[in-house]
C-alpha cells in the first residue's frame, strides 16, 4: 500500500537530464510496479486502491517527475447521508487522496490547513484513512490527520491515529488533545470524552479554554449541568489561565436553556455583553431557542430583530427557533409565515425546520395542517424522518385522535422510517393517553421483538399510564420487568411507582420505594412528594404527612397547591385546624394559587374553629372568581355561614353569586331554606320559594312540607293560614295540583 511519505514524495524531482549520479527512471517504473488492493464492500471500489505511477518529462527544462497516485474512495464511494450532506455544498471537493496530499504540500505554516480537509468529500471514507496514517512526517501532521477523522464523526479512526503518533514517538501536545476530544464531542462519544480529559490531566498538560469549552458542552449533553457551571465559574475567577470566551457563554446560555432557567440565560448573555464580548449567531440563536422553549415569542422576535440590527444575518436556526416560539405560544398561523420568509430570505428549510412547523400544527390540534406539511417536505426533497414521526404521534395523543396513530404508524412503515426508542415511546404514550391500554401493549412486545431497547421513559410511560386508567396490578408489572432489564429508575418512574402501591393500599411498598429513591440520589420533587402526604391521609397518619411537607421545605422544594390542600386535609383530620390557616398564610407568602381544594379545606378549619374573621377574609379573596368556583365549595360557605347564625351574611353571599352568573342549584336553595327556617325567618323562606318557582325550578315535596309544619307549630293560626294560602298559589304556579 502506498504510504503517506510516498504520496509526500508526489512533488519529487528527478533530474536526469542534467546530473550524471540520477538513475534513470524509465526503467523503474516498468520493473518495479506493485499493486496492494484493499478490498471493499463493493466491486466497483477496488480500483480506488490500485497505485499508478505516473512519469512526466519535461525536455526543454531537463527535468521528470515521478509520482504514485492513489484516488481512493470518492463522493459515489460514500454513504448516502454523508453524499446527500455535501452534494449541496459548492465548497466541497471530490479530490483523489493524491491530490489532498499535494495541495497539503503547497501550504505555508501559517494556512488553514483544517479548512483544507473539511472541504474534502473523502473524510467521510474512513478507508481512506489507513493510507494517510503509514508514515506521518510530524506532529502538525498526525493533528491534522486526526482532525480530519474527527470532523467527519470517525472518533475511532481519530484514535487510531493517535496511537500510531505516540507509537512513532511523536508525543501528543495539547492541539492533539483538544482535536481528540472535539472528535469525541463530533461523534457524540460525551462519556468518553470526559473519561480522555481525565487521562490528559494525569499528563500535565494543562488545559486551555477550547479545552474546558470542550468539557462544559458534553457534561451539559450528559445533563450535569452542576458541574458544567462549576467550570463556568472557574474559568470566570480572576487568577484563572483559561479565560472564557464567546464559545464558553454560548454555552451556559445553552446549558440553562434545557434546564428552564430563563432568567439565568439572561443573565448569562448581559454579563457577555459586559465583559465586551460581541455575540455571534451562534450565541443569539440560543437565546432565541431559550425564549422559544418557553413560548416567548415577543422575546425571541425582539432578539430576531436585533440580530439583523447589528448587521448579522439571520441563519435557518434564528428562523426555526422564531418558528418554534410560535408554535409553541398557539400560534401556528404566525409560525407558518415565519416558515414562509425562511424561503424568501433564500434559507432552504432542512427537516428541524419541517419538523418545527409539523409540531406548531399538531401540538394546536391542526392535524390536518400537519399532515400537509409533511407532504409539502416531501415535495421539497426532505425525507421525513422518525423525528417528524413522533412529533406527530404525540399530536395525536394530545388531541385524543385515536384513529389517526394507526395512520401515522402505517405512514412510517412505508415510507421506510424504522421506528426507535423515542419513536415507540411516542406511540405508546399515544395509545395509553387515548385509553387504548391494548394496542399500547402490542406496541410494546412489537418493539421488544424488533430488539428495540426500552429504557426508563419507556417504562414510566406505561407505568403512569397504566396507573391513570386504574390498571395498578399491570402498572406494578412493568416496574418488576424494569428491574429484570437492570433499567435504572428515572424520578419520575419512581413516582409512578409510588402511586401505583399507594393505590393498592401498600403503603409500607410506596415508603420503601420513597425512600430508596432518595438514597439513589433522585431528590423527590412535588409530585412524590404530595403522592406519599396523601397516602398518609388515607392511611390517618398526619403527623408523618406534616414531617414530609417539612422536610420538603428543607431540600427547597416549592409546594404547589395541590400538596398543600393535600397537607391542609391532614391537619383537619388530624383535628389540627389552626395549622391549616397557618399554612394558608404561608401560601400567601409564596404566592401558591388558592384553589377549590384550598378554600374548601380553609372552610372546614374556619368552621371547626368558630374562626369568623378568617371565613370572610376568604369570601372577600373569592368575591371575583364566584363564576368559577365550584358549586360544591360555594354551597359549604352558605351552610357554614347559615349554621353559624349569620344568615343575613348568608343571603347578601348568595346575591353576590347570583349577580356573578354563577349555576345556582336546587342543593344551594335546599342548604338557605334549611338555614331561614332554623333561623325562624319564615318570610324570607317564601320568598326564596317563590325565586325558586320563577326560575323554572319545582321545588321538592320536603320544602313545601317543612314550611307547613313550621307554619302550624311556630307561627299561629293567623300566620298559618297566610302561609298556606301562599304556598298552594306557588303549587299552581309549578304545576302542583292542590290538596
Amino acid at each position: 500500500m502506498a504510504t503517506l511519505l510516498e504520496l509526500f514524495n508526489l512533488n519529487y524531482l528527478n533530474d536526469s537530464a542534467l546530473s550524471p549520479y540520477s538513475p534513470k527512471p524509465a526503467n523503474k517504473i516498468s520493473n518495479n510496479r506493485r499493486r496492494t488492493l484493499v478490498v471493499c464492500k463493493k466491486a466497483k471500489n477496488e480500483e480506488a486502491w490500485v497505485e499508478k505511477k505516473v512519469g512526466f518529462v519535461d525536455y526543454d527544462k531537463g527535468k521528470s517527475r515521478v509520482s504514485v497516485q492513489v484516488v481512493g474512495l470518492q463522493k459515489d464511494d460514500i454513504p448516502k447521508r454523508y453524499r446527500m450532506r455535501v452534494e449541496g455544498d459548492k465548497w466541497q471537493r471530490d479530490w483523489s487522496i493524491s491530490e489532498v496530499v499535494q495541495m497539503i504540500l503547497k501550504l505555508k505554516h501559517w494556512d488553514d490547513i483544517e479548512g483544507l480537509l473539511n472541504r474534502w468529500v473523502g473524510r467521510f471514507a474512513r478507508k481512506n484513512f489507513p493510507v494517510l496514517i503509514k508514515i506521518p512526517p510530524s506532529r502538525s501532521t498526525y493533528n491534522n490527520l486526526i482532525n480530519a477523522c474527527g470532523s467527519s464523526g470517525n472518533w475511532r479512526e481519530a484514535l487510531k491515529v493517535c496511537k500510531k503518533m505516540t507509537e512513532n514517538g511523536v508525543g501528543p501536545d495539547l492541539v492533539t488533545h483538544n482535536i481528540v476530544l472535539s472528535a469525541y464531542k463530533t461523534g457524540l462519544q460525551y462519556s468518553k470524552a470526559l473519561s480522555y480529559f481525565e487521562l490528559m490531566k494525569a499528563t500535565n498538560i494543562r488545559p486551555d479554554t477550547t479545552t474546558l469549552n470542550i468539557m462544559m458542552y458534553c457534561l451539559v449533553k450528559l445533563g450535569e449541568y452542576g458541574k458544567a457551571v462549576e467550570i463556568f465559574n472557574s474559568m470566570r475567577e480572576k487568577r484563572s489561565d483559561c479565560r472564557p470566551d464567546i464559545v464558553t457563554f454560548t454555552t451556559m446560555i445553552h446549558a440553562y436553556s434545557i434546564q428552564g432557567q430563563l432568567e439565568n440565560c439572561k443573565a448569562v448573555f448581559n454579563t457577555m455583553l459586559a465583559e465586551g464580548f460581541k455575540p455571534n449567531i451562534v450565541s443569539y440563536n440560543a437565546l432565541i431557542g431559550a425564549y422559544a422553549s418557553f413560548g416567548m415569542n415577543k422575546e425571541a422576535q425582539r432578539v430576531f430583530n436585533e440580530i439583523k440590527q447589528k448587521g448579522l444575518r439571520p441563519d435557518i436556526v434564528s428562523y426555526t427557533s422564531l418558528l418554534n416560539a410560535y408554535g409553541r405560544s398557539h400560534q401556528p398561523e404566525k409560525a407558518r409565515e415565519i416558515f414562509d420568509k425562511m424561503k424568501q430570505n433564500n434559507w432552504k428549510p432542512n427537516s428541524v425546520s419541517y419538523n418545527a412547523l409539523i409540531d406548531s400544527y399538531g401540538s394546536n390540534g391542526m392535524l390536518t395542517e400537519a399532515a400537509e406539511v409533511l407532504r409539502e417536505m416531501e415535495k421539497d426533497g426532505i425525507r421525513p424522518n422518525v423525528v417528524s414521526i413522533c412529533t406527530l404521534l404525540a399530536a395525536c395523543g394530545s388531541n385524543g385522535q385515536r384513529a389517526k396513530i394507526d395512520s401515522i404508524l402505517s405512514l412510517a412503515e412505508s415510507r421506510g422510517i424504522v421506528l426507535n426508542t423515542v419513536a415507540y415511546n411516542s406511540a405508546i404514550g399515544s395509545y395509553m393517553n387515548v385509553g387504548e391500554y391494548d394496542k399500547a401493549l402490542n406496541m410494546y412486545r412489537t418493539m421488544r421483538k424488533k430488539n428495540v431497547k426500552p429504557d426508563s421513559v419507556t417504562f414510566n410511560v406505561l407505568i403512569s399510564g397504566c396507573c391513570k386508567m386504574s390498571k395498578y396490578v399491570e402498572a406494578l408489572d412493568f416496574l418488576d420487568e424494569m428491574m429484570i432489564l437492570h433499567i435504572p429508575l428515572s424520578r419520575e418512574v419512581y413516582s409512578s411507582a409510588i402511586c401505583a402501591y399507594i393505590k393498592q393500599g401498600l403503603l409500607a411498598e410506596a415508603e420503601s420505594v420513597f425512600t430508596k429513591m432518595k438514597m439513589t440520589g433522585f431528590y423527590p420533587d412535588v409530585i412524590a412528594y404530595t403522592t406519599m402526604i396523601h397516602a398518609y391521609n388515607i392511611a390517618e397518619k398526619w403527623d408523618k404527612a406534616y414531617e414530609l411537607f417539612q422536610e420538603m421545605k428543607m431540600n427547597n422544594v416549592k409546594p404547589d397547591s395541590i400538596a398543600c390542600a393535600a397537607l391542609m386535609r391532614a391537619f383537619n383530620g388530624g383535628c389540627q385546624p389552626a395549622k391549616v390557616l397557618v399554612l394558608a398564610e404561608y401560601m400567601r407568602e409564596k404566592n401558591i394559587p388558592f384553589t377549590d381544594a384550598i378554600c374548601f379545606e380553609m372552610v372546614s378549619a374556619c368552621s371547626m374553629l368558630r374562626e369568623w374573621k378568617a371565613i370572610i377574609e376568604l369570601i372577600k379573596m373569592m368575591e371575583p372568581s364566584y363564576h368559577v368556583v365550584s358549586v360544591g365549595l360555594l354551597n359549604q360557605i352558605l351552610h357554614f355561614l347559615g349554621k353559624s347564625g349569620k344568615t343575613e351574611t348568608m343571603m347578601k353571599v348568595f346575591y353576590k353569586i347570583v349577580a356573578s352568573g354563577a349555576d345556582i342549584s336546587l342543593c344551594t336553595y335546599e342548604i338557605l331554606l334549611k338555614n331561614l327556617l332554623a333561623a325562624g325567618n319564615w318570610r324570607k323562606y317564601v320568598e326564596v320559594l317563590e325565586w325558586i318557582v320563577e326560575g323554572g325550578i319545582h321545588p321538592s315535596s320536603e320544602m313545601y312540607s317543612n314550611i307547613f309544619t313550621f307554619a302550624q307549630r311556630s307561627c299561629g293560626a293567623e300566620y298559618a293560614s297566610a302561609i298556606q294560602e301562599r304556598i298552594e298559589t306557588l303549587k299552581r304556579k309549578s304545576g302542583i295540583k292542590p290538596l
